[in-house]
Order: C-alpha cells, then structure tokens, then sequence
C-alpha cells in the first residue's frame, strides 16, 4: 500500500469517527490527513508528509477552537432554560418583605410548595406577575414579567 492511500485512508476512518462523535475536532485532524495524502501524491518524503499534516491539523483545529462552532455556549446553569425548564416561567408574588441591607424577598406557592424569592436587578417589588430568571439552590431570582432581560 502507498503512502498516500494510508493517509486517505485514515482521513476516512477519521471522518467516520467524526460522524460518530459530532464534534468536528476528528474532521479538522482528518484535513490534515488528506493533506498528508496530497503531499505523498506529490511526491514529498514521509517526513514532509507528516510535518504537513500535523500543521494542517494543528491550524484547522485552531480555527475552529476560534470559530462561533468552536465555542461552547457556557450559560451558567442557574440561568440557561435548556437546563432548568423552571426559566422563564411565571409565578404571582403577593408581598414582597424588603429586607435591609439585601434585595427585596418574598415566600410563594409555586409548583405546589413553599418556594423563596429574590427580586432580580432591574425589577420592582411590587404585588403581581413575575417571570423566573435563575435559580439559584432553593431560591427563584425572578423579574416583574413586563421587564425585558437584556
């Protein structure tokens, strides 16, 4: 077998991994390694060959380490709705307790218990409708429905 149908051929074992993990680190190396494969075409020595891929592999998985596929949405848990299907959601607040030194605070039935719940930056403490924003353990960080989150 040639050198460069080892290095098509391990693209392709490469890109069928690929399609088995989805995320597209095993693509950019598998770039590489037809990279390898067109300079053994070309006639250049193992060493070149190898240099050549791993350069190729190296700068394409860097640009996609760069690229908006590349990062990762880190929400903080608290606050990402995919996570906690409680954001978002509303509730009714009857009274809000205000206490010194903190935000304003309030005791509601949601979800069937007793739950605590913080007024978010921005909102105003005011009897009425609320929309979830976090949670953070067993207390709602919430904001009054009609205010937008940024």
């Amino acid at each position: 077998m040639t050198d460069w149908m080892i290095w098509f051929a391990v693209a392709c074992v490469l890109i069928i991994l690929e399609m088995a993990t989805g995320t597209f680190y095993l693509f950019m190396i598998a770039i590489g390694a037809v990279a390898g494969g067109i300079a053994a075409l070309s006639g250049a020595s193992g060493t070149w060959q190898c240099i050549l891929a791993a350069v190729i592999a190296a700068v394409a998985t860097f640009a996609l380490r760069r690229s908006r596929f590349g990062r990762s949405g880190n929400l903080d848990a608290s606050r990402d709705p995919d996570v906690n299907l409680d954001i978002g959601q509303a509730l009714e607040v009857a009274e809000w307790r205000n206490v010194p030194g903190a935000a304003s605070v309030a005791r509601v039935m949601y979800r069937g218990a007793l739950w605590d719940v913080e007024l978010a930056d921005g909102g105003t403490a005011v009897a009425g409708q609320f929309r979830i924003q976090e949670v953070q353990g067993n207390r709602l960080v919430v904001i009054n429905s009609n205010t937008t989150e940024s």
